[in-house]
């Protein structure tokens, strides 16, 4: 993979009839999307669809549980990220990763900024002493913290815990970051600026975000995918569920205009 090269085009990453499995179980069936470049894309659809599975399938976080698989292709820049060559550690160097309860770890607020580029071999106390300004400057949280950056991570409020860890993430220079329902665990005011700093970077970064809340959709994203849930009823009466992609426009057009009228009834609340 260290011989990638970033496209021009203006995707920048493309996911073409991907299905994941956990074990012999469908989870998701069949997502052809495109991911644009130094856009917002959210994933919004009812408990189960597996809009998070197809966010963790981007950087191979799936490969983690075990009996888990990805079909179909995840392109990054023209490379399939399930080719044999490409090492997982590096994709996710590349497509960093935000999840809904904020995880700092248990060390100072430097030292959390620091990890990603000391495991990278950044050793020379002024480039980390930058890197860490850098990163927490980008994440709008340096003039809360700078005069303290060896308090512990833990001991700051839920919305700058979720800040210091979107400064840990941008800290490695990814390309993409995955935002796994970041507001979900938050209060309004935090929710707000964590909203505001994702439209600053996303003029630097390619974002996609899963979440419950359609109101954050709209405000935040260029491209909605709605995702919904297919039922069977197999031997035995037992009922087989998974997640299928049901529409994808730009959010404005996903919103106002909705094609499928399983996206629109979803839209009016009528399931969910």
């Amino acid at each position: 993979m260290t011989s990638m090269t970033l496209g021009s085009g203006a995707t920048a990453i493309d996911l073409k009839h991907v299905k994941v499995f956990y074990s012999d179980k469908l989870a998701v069936d069949d997502v052809s999307i495109p991911i644009y470049k130094n856009k917002i894309t959210a994933f919004i659809g009812p408990s189960g669809c597996g809009k998070s599975t197809v966010l963790r399938a981007i950087n191979r976080m799936n490969d983690l549980i075990p009996g888990a698989r990805v079909e179909g292709e995840i392109n990054y820049h023209g490379k399939n990220l399930y080719g044999k060559e490409v090492d997982p550690v590096e994709v996710r160097r590349r497509i960093g990763m935000v999840f809904q309860k904020p995880n700092p770890f248990p060390k100072s607020i430097y030292d959390n900024v620091a990890y990603g580029p000391r495991l990278l071999g950044v050793t020379d106390k002024r480039t980390l002493d930058e890197i860490v300004e850098r990163s927490i400057k980008g994440s709008f949280l340096w003039d809360e913290v700078k005069g303290d950056l060896k308090k512990s991570g833990l001991a700051l409020s839920g919305g700058q815990q979720q800040r210091l860890c979107i400064a840990r993430t941008i800290a490695i220079e990814p390309d993409v970051i995955l935002m796994d329902e970041p507001c979900s665990a938050l209060d309004p005011i935090a929710t707000q600026a964590i909203e505001e700093l994702m439209k600053e970077l996303v003029k630097s970064y390619t974002i996609v975000i899963v979440t419950h809340n359609m109101q954050q959709a709209q405000r935040v994203s260029d491209f909605t995918a709605f995702y919904s849930i297919r039922k069977a009823e197999e031997t035995g009466g037992q009922e087989r569920r998974w997640g299928v992609l049901g529409e994808f426009a730009p959010t404005e057009q996903l919103f106002s205009n909705p094609k499928s009228e399983e996206t629109e009834r979803y839209i009016r609340g009528e399931f969910g």
